[in-house]
C-alpha cells in the first residue's frame, strides 16, 4: 500500500558553479553520494538530482512537528546492484519511517542538463 508520495525539482544550473564544492565539501550530499557525482562526466547533473530526490523523499516523509527536523544528510541516494536508484534513511527519516510502517521508498530520477526531478513513494508492503 502506499502510504505517502512526494516530489521534487532542481535546476541543474543551480550547482554549475558549485559542483566541485558541494561534491567534496560534505553540505547537501553524503561522502558516498559526493563521490559517485565526482564520477560522472557532469557532476552538476548528478548533485541536482539527488538533492531533487532527498526532497521527494523528505516531502513524502512529512506530517508531523518532529518531521520537519529531517535533515538531508539523513536522506542518502544509493544505487541498487542493478544501478536503479535506492534510498538509505538514517536518524530522523529513518524513525519517521519506521513510524508510518515503511517497508520501501521507491524512487523515480529524471535530469537533463538543464533540470532535475524526482518522484519518491512510501510503501508499506
Amino acid at each position: 500500500m502506499v502510504t505517502a508520495t512526494g516530489g521534487g525539482c532542481s535546476s541543474r544550473a543551480r550547482f554549475h558553479e558549485r559542483d566541485r564544492r558541494r561534491c567534496g565539501s560534505g553540505r547537501g550530499v553524503a561522502p558516498s553520494e559526493a563521490e559517485y557525482c565526482r564520477s560522472r562526466p557532469d557532476p552538476a547533473e548528478h548533485v541536482a538530482v539527488r538533492l531533487a530526490a532527498k526532497e521527494a523523499v523528505y516531502k513524502a516523509l512529512q506530517g508531523s512537528d518532529a518531521a520537519r527536523g529531517i535533515g538531508w544528510r539523513d536522506i542518502e541516494v544509493t544505487r541498487a546492484t542493478d544501478g536503479r536508484p535506492d534510498v538509505a534513511l538514517t536518524g530522523l527519516a529513518a524513525s519517521r519511517a519506521k513510524e508510518l510502517h515503511v517497508k520501501k521508498v521507491l524512487l523515480s530520477l529524471s535530469h537533463t542538463h538543464e533540470a532535475a526531478v524526482a518522484i519518491a513513494v512510501l510503501s508499506t508492503d
